[in-house]
């Protein structure tokens, strides 16, 4: 097999319930090796290498490791990808650090914040030394005062200076890498029916780069997709369980309330972003029940004609727990089930996700929109083929 004709593989750390895993096999990445702390989601990464029919060779070849990303040490994990990773070396690596350090919502500590998992992220790159870096975090990041934190990190993977807390200025000679683009990506831009801007890094190794470009991402929508068409089909699917029964009208005039208001909502907005969902959060264990976040957003849910205030049951849990007043007939509208919300956060249908209705709306709620990943994707896949044939060709 020659060099041009080998898989474009990628490593992933905190991939929770697989969207960027989604997004990047997509655009054309293996996975080698998927690692996810939580044991619900690493429990959903395998449920669908195990079902999908797509990922067959991920389900030779990817190493899906439940653990701590602190204690992932390649050399002695990858059990299946191990050879695979030695012979061709590794093209991707990718993560979606946690956001709490950075989000607005977590205290903005930064570095400082336990959970920061950037420095683990940079050891693994001078490690593994893969052809291309993705780095996924929240919009927060790019804020000006983590511009120290941020110029470290560029620092530490092209080389240059930074400035310590103290004062001082640093130099760093880097890790052989160039900063192609440190930006901010918006979901609704990529077809993802919510306002869910993510700050993306792509880093190129200078050996692989050289003369060839490298372009960031531009939106594939023009107009963006809606919540009231996004979750049209799954809202009447809910709602005709009822309709040859005693709430038939009930649910006939629910239904109609909710696609009025969803559609009104699209219309006020035509032109300023459209009629899409807010940002979805997933929230922590240290919190209660699921919910579509705090009160600006659950305003925001209710200018579309759902309720913020819990997640739905889905149908048959919602048909044998009789919850559809609190699900389907409340006040403010329908609650979201899990698969709506899946939706809003641009998971393809039939993605098996692993838990109760909790821990599965965390993972999609704490997810990378896959539309986005492939995005991205794509265009680091761009600059290794053409670095594959450039090199292939020789001098």
């Amino acid at each position: 097999m020659t060099s041009t004709e080998t898989e474009f593989t990628s490593i992933e750390i905190c991939a929770g319930a697989g969207g960027q895993a989604i997004g990047l096999h997509e655009a054309g990445f293996k996975h080698l090796a998927l690692v996810e702390i939580d044991k619900h989601a690493a429990q959903t990464l395998q449920r669908n290498i195990d079902a999908q029919e797509s990922w067959s060779w991920e389900k030779q070849h990817c190493d899906l490791l439940g653990m701590d990303v602190k204690d992932f040490n390649p050399d002695k994990h990858l059990a299946k990808s191990g050879k695979l990773l030695k012979r061709d070396g590794l093209d991707l690596l990718a993560g979606g650090v946690p956001c709490p350090p950075f989000s607005h919502a977590g205290k903005q500590l930064g570095k400082d914040d336990e959970r920061d998992l950037f420095p683990f992220m940079l050891e693994l790159v001078e490690r593994l030394n893969p052809r291309a870096v993705m780095i996924e975090n929240v919009r927060g990041l790019m804020d000006p005062k983590f511009s120290d934190y941020r110029d470290s990190i560029m620092a530490k993977l092209q080389g240059g200076t930074y400035r310590e807390e103290d004062g001082s200025v640093v130099s760093d000679p880097g890790l052989g890498y160039t900063v192609c683009k440190w930006g901010v990506l918006e979901a609704s831009d990529f077809g993802v029916p919510q306002l869910r801007p993510r700050a993306i890094l792509v880093a190129i190794r200078n050996d692989v780069l050289k003369d060839v470009k490298y372009e960031w991402p531009t939106p594939t929508h023009e107009e963006p997709v809606s919540v009231a068409a996004a979750l049209d089909a799954t809202m009447e699917e809910r709602y005709e369980q009822y309709f040859d029964g005693p709430r038939g009208q009930q649910a006939r005039d629910a239904l109609k309330r909710w696609r009025d208001a969803a559609a009104e909502r699209d219309r006020e907005l035509k032109g300023k972003g459209g009629g899409i969902a807010p940002t979805l959060v997933g929230g922590s264990k240290k919190h209660g029940g699921a919910d579509l976040g705090p009160s600006r957003a659950k305003a925001a849910w209710k200018l579309l004609g759902v309720s913020g205030l819990g997640v739905a049951n889905d149908i048959e849990t919602c048909k044998k727990k009789e919850s559809e007043d609190r699900d389907l007939f409340g006040p403010d509208g329908p609650m979201l089930t899990v698969e709506q919300a899946a939706i809003i956060q641009g998971f393809p249908k039939g993605w098996i996700l692993d838990g109760g209705k909790t821990a599965q709306y965390r993972q999609v709620g704490n997810a990378f929109p896959p539309p986005v990943a492939t995005a991205v994707g794509k265009s680091i896949i761009e600059v290794l083929k053409a670095a594959r044939e450039r090199d292939a060709e020789g001098p």
